[in-house]
Order: structure tokens, then sequence, then C-alpha cells
């Protein structure tokens, strides 16, 4: 079984699982690959150009000591990562493809890695945004059903 939904999962669904675990959202080492793949194949596509090669995930952590300029998109891609921590596997893979809609300029060929890094981290502040404000109406919404519970006057 896999779901997202850990807050309140559906106990009928879930007792049709064999094997119930939870894992959560992915490390910014796992992030890194995840959105790495998806820069490769908008390279490959043609939508970013000119290629380039970005530092394997098991070798990141030394480019980080020790930049070099060939390696800055790598670095800075994890550092883009780093700012997705709690971000679902499909949210991240979602996310180049909202930052291609929403943060570059439109009818364009193509985008250089760098500008594309620059829009990727723009949809990442703004998915952050949306949860923060998401997560204050809720929070708003749990607030007002505590108070009609507690006030007798509103019964």
């Amino acid at each position: 079984m896999a779901t997202h939904h850990c807050v309140c999962p559906d106990l009928a669904f879930v007792d049709r699982a064999d094997i119930k675990q939870y894992i959560g959202p992915p490390p910014p080492k796992a992030i890194y690959t995840i959105l790495a793949s998806c820069l490769g194949e908008l390279m490959r596509a043609g939508i970013i150009a000119p290629r380039q090669t970005l530092v394997d995930a098991r070798a990141i952590e030394s480019w980080l000591r020790f930049p070099h300029d060939h390696a800055m998109a790598s670095v800075r891609l994890y550092g883009i990562a780093q700012q997705c921590t709690g971000f679902s596997g499909r949210m991240l893979r979602k996310l180049p493809f909202l930052a291609h809609a929403a943060h570059t300029t439109p009818h364009q060929h193509s985008v250089t890695l760098d500008a594309f890094l620059t829009a990727l981290s723009a949809a990442v502040d703004t998915e952050q945004q949306a949860r923060r404000q998401l997560a204050q109406a809720a929070e708003m919404s749990l607030c007002v059903q505590k108070l009609s519970l507690d006030s007798p006057s509103l019964h």
C-alpha cells in the first residue's frame, strides 16, 4: 500500500494492505536525484539548453566542500533540493513542470540551466507559500470548530 495521506488514512483501506509501513518523504540526496533526473530529461528534450552534466548525488557532498565552476549548477540544485525537504516524490516530479509553466518566459524555445534553476527555486518558494497558507487556513478552521464546540451559547 502506498499513500501520501498520513494524517487520517481510511481504515478500511489500510486493513486491506498486507504490509503497513510508513515511509516518509525523501531526504535531500534523494530529492537532488529526483530533480536532477527531471532536469536531465528536460535537457534531452531541448527545453533546457545547452546540455550540462550534473554531479551524481553520491559525490555532491564533496563538491559542496570544494566547488568548481563546472559543478556550480549541481551545487545550486542541491541547495534547491534542501529547500524541498518534506515534499512528496509526486510533488518533486511536478516542480520542474510548474517552474517551466509559471516562471520562464512564454514561447521561448529553450532556457539555460541557470535560468531554469532560478525558475525552479521560484516554484519551490511558491509551493512553500501555498502550503503555509493552507496550514494557516486549516488551523483557523480547527480553532473555529473548537470554539463552536466549547461555547454553550452557540448550541
